[in-house]
């Protein structure tokens, strides 16, 4: 079984490495007169309220899950037996995993808004975070006898990750239509719709 330690170790790691490390692309839209208008959605978002409550709230579930597998987590998993033992193990290291790829596009965006990095450098930092939802908990057998501390904290990592991925999706339309002439499409309608649905929950 793989050491919940280390798992502890690498998420609190990857918060402090990444953090030495968004993207900030701009939305070109036809101006009224025919003239072009730039809004930069990147700069608007990181700036925002709404950028700090997701920060804080990735963060903190960061530091809830290394809290949870370095204390009672340890408790729980030496009351399971086979399979649910292994089950545990594995589920364990994919909310790791998945944790560290939240907190980096996170620490990556801010690191952006605090001009630690250049846009350049966000974008190349960005092409290594791999936003891959494993293990959905529909998908996993006997997922409901693991212990419920560890299921409510996978079920809130896929909620953060849905949001997050509805996120860096705007910053992908934001990019495409920085380097494409609009044409027929409405991109200030799109940005808003990925926003609505990254902040509806």
């Amino acid at each position: 079984m793989p050491s919940y330690a280390l798992s502890v170790v690498l998420v609190r790691f990857a918060v402090i490495e990444v953090a030495l490390c968004n993207m900030s692309k701009f939305l070109s839209l036809e101006g009224a007169l025919d003239d072009r208008v730039t809004i930069s959605f990147g700069e608007r978002f990181e700036a925002s309220q709404k950028f700090d409550a997701v920060f804080h709230e990735g963060m903190a579930l960061v530091e809830e899950v290394a809290t949870y597998l370095d204390g009672c987590g340890r408790r729980d998993s030496k009351a399971l037996k086979p399979p649910l033992s292994v089950l545990y193990a594995t589920e364990s290291m994919r909310l790791t995993t998945r944790l560290l790829d939240l907190a980096s596009w996170l620490l990556i965006r801010r690191a952006l808004k605090e001009g630690e990095i250049d846009a350049e450098e966000a974008s190349r930092k960005r092409q290594r975070v791999k936003l891959k939802a494993i293990g959905r908990p529909g998908h996993i057998k006997r997922f409901d006898e693991l212990p419920e501390a560890l299921q409510d904290l996978i079920e809130r990592s896929f909620a953060l990750h849905d949001r997050i991925v509805t996120l860096d999706r705007a910053v992908t339309v934001d990019k495409a239509n920085d380097c494409v002439e609009p044409l027929t499409a409405n991109p200030v309608a799109q940005q808003m719709q990925l926003l609505r649905q990254a902040f509806s929950n």
